[in-house]
């Protein structure tokens, strides 16, 4: 019993244990979830103060269109992680009450841009805004100390995540939406009838 405990008690200056580790990461990841939840929580009271009307899922449609302007539907629904029919939906309902417009592809007449209308742009504009507030007004009530802290830990969060994924807003920027997503490509036209469509190479 003596060896086991010295071989679990770690010499001074000696680097955590991976167990100390452990622990370490899961309370700063039930730390981020509850922070997580309190954004969500202030993201959906700030929607609630500009339009009861619309969903979280809604507004955030609305957000990445407010951010990177024209869309096609697959690109959204991309970035949204649903399915294109999902995100026409969304589409249908937001531009019925005239926060989105769908108009023709300039460069594509079979394919549709997604972007915001006036109306949309001013909703996301006050979203933001009355979040932003709500969030630096809890900030502020943080002592100096725990306020200063927060800037390094969630830019180290940040940049880790960096890491680990990649940008799907990124892609977005450089493209604009405006062609297909290798990854999401969009359904081909079935051949006409008596005529064969073409086999792809074989997996």
């Amino acid at each position: 019993m003596a060896a086991r405990e010295s071989e679990q008690r770690k010499p001074p200056g000696e680097p955590p244990l991976r167990a100390e580790l452990d622990q370490q990461a899961e309370e700063v990841t039930l730390a981020i979830m509850a922070a997580s939840r309190l954004l969500i929580a202030i993201s959906a009271r700030s929607l609630a103060h500009t339009d009861d009307s619309l969903t979280l899922p809604q507004l955030r449609a609305l957000v990445v269109l407010d951010s990177h302007g024209p869309l096609k539907l697959v690109a959204l629904a991309s970035t949204l992680g649903v399915n294109p029919s999902t995100a026409l939906r969304m589409a249908e309902r937001l531009e019925a009450a005239g926060l989105l417009d769908r108009k023709p592809n300039p460069d594509s007449r079979r394919e549709i841009s997604l972007c915001l209308t006036d109306a949309g742009r001013d909703v996301v504009d006050r979203v933001l805004t009355h979040r932003r507030t709500e969030i630096r007004a809890l900030v502020q009530r943080l002592p100096a100390e725990a306020r200063a802290g927060l800037v390094p830990a969630l830019r180290a969060l940040t940049e880790a995540a960096d890491e680990m994924a990649v940008d799907h807003f990124a892609e977005l920027h450089r493209v604009r939406g405006l062609i297909d997503d290798p990854l999401h490509p969009i359904p081909q036209d079935p051949p006409p009838p008596g005529r064969r469509q073409p086999k792809g190479p074989s997996a």
